[in-house]
C-alpha cells in the first residue's frame, strides 16, 4: 500500500544501473509537477556520479505512466500555467537525451499520453507484453503536440500521426513491430530482459556508450553531409581514447579486453 506521503520518486543504484521508479500507482504514476520536479533532479543527480552506467526508469503498480495529472492542471486554469507545465515536460524530455549514460524504459500496463512520450523519448524500451500504449490527448479534445515530438522521432510518420489523431490504444507487439520498444516479454519475465540488456551495456566501457550516445543524437537532426562530417569526426576522436586503443588491441590478439573506465 502506498501512501501519498511517500516519495513520489524511489531511486536505487546496484552494480552501475540506477533505477528511478514513479512511485504514485493509485494515480497510475502521473507526470504531476511533483513528479517532473523530482525526475528532472534525479536525471541532473545522475551526471555527478561516474558508476551510474544505464538509468532505468521504471513505475509501481498497474500503469507505467498515465500522462500528466489532469486534476492538477484543471485547479490551474490558465494558459500561462499550461506552458510553464509543458516547458517543464520538455525540460525533463531533453535532460533524458542529454544525459551521457542510456535510459532504458520498462514498461508495464498503460502508458499513455505524456506517459508514451516518457517511453518514446528514453533511448531503449522493454515492454511486457500486457502493456498498451496510446497518445490519447485527442479524446479529450487536446491534441498530444508535446508528445508527438518524440513519438514522430521513433515511429514512422503515418504510424505516428494515426495514433495522435485516432488516440487508440495499440498492444505491445504493435509497439514493437511500431519501432517505439525494442524487446516485449513475459509479463514475469520483464526484470529479465531488463537485466540482459543493463549487463550487455554495463559491460562496454564508459567512453564508448558516453560518446556514442552524444553523437548519435546530435547527428540524427541534422542532413546527411552534415551528419557524416560530424560521426567522423567524433569516431576519430573515440580512436583516441585508451580504452579504444586496449579493444583493438585485445581484438587483435584475441584476448578479453582490460577497459580502464569500466
Amino acid at each position: 500500500m502506498h501512501d501519498v506521503t511517500d516519495p513520489v520518486l524511489l531511486i536505487d543504484t546496484q552494480d552501475g544501473v540506477r533505477t528511478l521508479t514513479l512511485n504514485r500507482p493509485a494515480q497510475f504514476n502521473p507526470l504531476s509537477e511533483e513528479m517532473l520536479d523530482a525526475l528532472i533532479d534525479a536525471l541532473a543527480g545522475c551526471h555527478d556520479h561516474q558508476d551510474v552506467r544505464v538509468v532505468v526508469l521504471a513505475a509501481n503498480g498497474k500503469a507505467f505512466c498515465a500522462g500528466h495529472d489532469l486534476r492538477q492542471m484543471r485547479a490551474h486554469h490558465a494558459q500561462e500555467y499550461y506552458q510553464a507545465l509543458f516547458s517543464r515536460c520538455s525540460e525533463l524530455m531533453r535532460g533524458l537525451i542529454q544525459l551521457p549514460v542510456p535510459v532504458i524504459a520498462r514498461v508495464q500496463g498503460l502508458a499513455t499520453a505524456a506517459g508514451c512520450q516518457l517511453v518514446a523519448t528514453c533511448d531503449l524500451a522493454v515492454s511486457a507484453r500486457s502493456a498498451r500504449f496510446a497518445v490519447s490527448g485527442v479524446n479529450l479534445g487536446l491534441f498530444c503536440s508535446t508528445p508527438s515530438v518524440a513519438l514522430s522521432r521513433n515511429v514512422a510518420r503515418k504510424r505516428a500521426f494515426e495514433m495522435l489523431v485516432t488516440g487508440e490504444f495499440i498492444d505491445a507487439e504493435t509497439a514493437l513491430d511500431y519501432g517505439l520498444v525494442n524487446h516485449v516479454m513475459d509479463d514475469d519475465a520483464l526484470d529479465d530482459g531488463i537485466a540482459r540488456l543493463t549487463s550487455s551495456i554495463v559491460a562496454k566501457p564508459r567512453i564508448a556508450v558516453e560518446t556514442g550516445k552524444r553523437m548519435f543524437y546530435r547527428q540524427v537532426e541534422t542532413n546527411l553531409e552534415a551528419a557524416y562530417a560530424y560521426a567522423g569526426e567524433v569516431m576519430a576522436c573515440n580512436m583516441m581514447s585508451a580504452d579504444t586503443v586496449e579493444g583493438v588491441d585485445a581484438f587483435l590478439q584475441k584476448r578479453p579486453p582490460n577497459w580502464a573506465s569500466s
